[in-house]
């Protein structure tokens, strides 16, 4: 079979069959009386299993590698095919993802699309400094995509930079609380912290229920930043989560403030010093988390609490009960 053929039949080009055969990839193994180049079945099988194995990516170095060395194993070399591939996979995926951004911003002339790949690429530089001047500046001239925000709070390590991306979330609008609720349900426990913590910035009765779904999210860190921000928000329904954060100790002076928050509402305030007392009295709870219920009571306005530190006052806790009668005397001098 004549070179035009064998190009007609396979689909490699005339001149790619001349490359194949001065690198004695596949030779013709004739030639014709008129002294052109002849191929013979066995080329043609050959020339196809080159085209086969450069479909997988492979070199043609490698492929005559693998074509002509007995001894040639493929095990490493798909190896780092497959590493290749993945990388390649990743660079087309972040390519698209970003014109997915650029196309959410809505540009309306090139000048806007370079200002929003500038911005983009900011989000992700190396430089905290840099990414922390982007986020606070993403809402000026061409405003971030909120998703690109939301990626960059959900994997963002410095507080700084965390900072200014929540303010920027903010406000954007409630768009970003869809978005960072999917980072709730993150296998990585620091992802489904740093998203309850962007959510809570952000203002609205979207963001709202977000965080009030996340009451009952598995993670204790996602439920106990959702019921501090909804205590400052005046939901009643955290009292019980906000009474056990100050039990364990952990951000205590922040739910023992958004239990003064919620208790400046009269028919609260009996409810949450009863909690209080009901933990208090609990038999597992240690001297310091009696302590940091005691000093919560401080909070508390109403009969309810003041009855309640007046016994404190007496307690076998010696801290407990100074701490009580602290209280109680400035409670009396108001």
């Amino acid at each position: 079979m004549l070179i035009g053929e064998v190009a007609r039949r396979s689909g490699v080009s005339a001149r790619m069959l001349r490359h194949y055969d001065s690198l004695g990839l596949v030779r013709p193994t004739g030639r014709s009386g008129a002294g052109y180049r002849e191929y013979s079945g066995e080329d043609i099988r050959r020339l196809l299993h080159i085209e086969s194995l450069r479909s997988l990516g492979l070199s043609l170095r490698d492929v005559k590698r693998a074509l002509d060395d007995p001894g040639f194993t493929p095990s490493e070399l798909v190896d780092d095919l497959i590493r290749r591939t993945r990388e390649r996979i990743a660079a087309e995926t972040e390519l698209l993802t970003r014109l997915r951004r650029i196309d959410a911003a809505e540009p309306a002339a090139w000048e806007d699309v370079l200002q929003t790949v500038a911005l983009l690429q900011a989000l992700g530089s190396k430089s905290a400094g840099r990414r922390q001047r982007a986020a606070l500046s993403s809402l000026e001239e061409a405003p971030a995509p909120v998703e690109a925000l939301v990626e960059a709070a959900l994997s963002e390590t410095d507080p700084n930079v965390a900072g200014a991306l929540h303010w920027a979330l903010a406000q954007s609008g409630e768009d970003g609380s869809a978005l960072l609720a999917e980072g709730l349900g993150s296998p990585v426990a620091e992802v489904r912290e740093r998203a309850v913590r962007s959510i809570a910035e952000i203002p609205g009765g979207e963001a709202t229920a977000v965080l009030r779904d996340a009451l009952a999210n598995p993670d204790v860190v996602v439920r106990r930043y959702a019921a501090l921000a909804l205590g400052a928000r005046g939901v009643a329904d955290t009292v019980p989560t906000l009474i056990d954060i100050v039990a364990e100790g952990t951000n205590d002076v922040d739910a023992a403030d958004a239990l003064g928050v919620l208790a400046s509402r009269p028919a609260l305030a009996d409810r949450i010093a009863a909690g209080l007392v009901d933990r208090l009295a609990h038999g597992a709870v240690g001297p310091s988390a009696r302590l940091r219920l005691t000093q919560a009571l401080a909070e508390i306005p109403g009969a309810t609490a003041s009855r309640a530190l007046a016994e404190l006052s007496h307690d076998e806790d010696r801290a407990v009960a100074l701490t009580a009668a602290y209280i109680l005397g400035i409670r009396d001098a108001r």
